[in-house]
């Protein structure tokens, strides 16, 4: 059995979610920029130049390969959390 299965009093099985380690980030976007980079300025904020326009998701998503490559993390690990179609953004990063 899976280490987060256990067994209930009646028999039936039980499934509990593991707690993963968490970093929310405030990050700044900045579109249609020259290259793409993902910084920490030196008053603490995040800051994100994306090459992508903000057009159909597409800044949103290099924005998310951004991050994930960063942290060393899948992008599925990665999620916007408030802000999708602003360029002030909560970011959920679920780390290995």
């Amino acid at each position: 059995m899976p280490a987060d299965c256990g067994v209930r009093d009646d028999g039936r099985h039980e499934w509990r979610q593991t707690q993963m380690p968490a970093v929310f980030l405030q990050v700044r976007v900045r579109p249609n920029a020259r290259t793409s980079s993902f910084a920490q300025e030196a008053d603490g904020t995040w800051v994100a130049r994306v090459k992508s326009p903000p057009v159909d998701g597409k800044a949103n998503q290099e924005l998310i390969a951004l991050i994930a490559e960063h942290f060393g993390c899948r992008q599925a690990a990665v999620a916007i959390k408030s802000g999708a179609s602003g360029r002030r953004k909560r970011i959920k990063v679920d780390l290995p």
